[in-house]
């Protein structure tokens, strides 16, 4: 049939994505996605338009698969706020353990590389960490945490979260990650404790 297209898009956006991932924007070619993708260029502008385009459809990509993991994990946060918040660090070494995805995060290597990509992008890059706060703060909320420390908390959470896709890359250890998050639940628990 004249005009299908002959290919899976999902399988060729999680291959860009993989490829964005590993290398960076700055140091992905087009001939990356060419070869990971397998589409030659003409496929790849009239299926996804320009390289920008595709990096945004792969961001959004990468932080719906993994947001909808965090936020199940949040979803008991109103009856059990640790096992909650260990649960949404728990996506995250699950993440970096896995050997079919580079280590590190896609989101968090966009925002430190934000200063040299489009705005467009880098507005998305801080979205998603906006996002990451929300659920965070959502789920905070929910534990019934005094309004100013839910603020502050979502903030360090988040900030802890992509300090281990960040430590990840520098081949830290599980254990050191699970110190990290050992002392940020400690923290979270000492606060719910003072509230009570």
């Amino acid at each position: 049939m004249a005009g299908k297209k002959q290919f899976d898009v999902g399988v060729a956006l999680d291959a860009a994505m993989i490829q964005f991932w590993r290398a960076g924007y700055a140091d992905t070619s087009l001939d990356d996605l060419s070869r990971t993708t397998g589409l030659n260029r003409s496929s790849l502008y009239s299926s996804f338009g320009d390289k920008d385009s595709l990096y945004l459809r792969c961001l959004d990509r990468y932080a719906a698969r993994y947001g909808n993991n965090y936020d199940q994990a949040l979803s008991c946060a109103s009856e059990e706020p640790l096992q909650a918040v260990r649960a949404f660090f728990e996506v995250t070494l699950r993440r970096i353990a896995d050997p079919d995805v580079p280590d590190g995060c896609l989101i968090a290597q966009t925002a430190m590389a934000a200063q040299v990509l489009s705005p467009t992008i880098a507005a998305r890059a801080m979205e998603a960490l906006g996002l990451q706060h929300a659920r965070l703060r959502t789920a905070l909320d929910a534990a019934q945490l005094a309004e100013v420390d839910a603020d502050a908390f979502a903030v360090h959470l988040t900030a802890v979260n992509q300090s281990l896709a960040v430590m990840s890359r520098a081949r830290a250890s599980q254990k050191q990650l699970r110190t990290v998050i050992d002392i940020s639940v400690s923290a979270l628990s000492h606060a719910l404790h003072a509230r009570s």
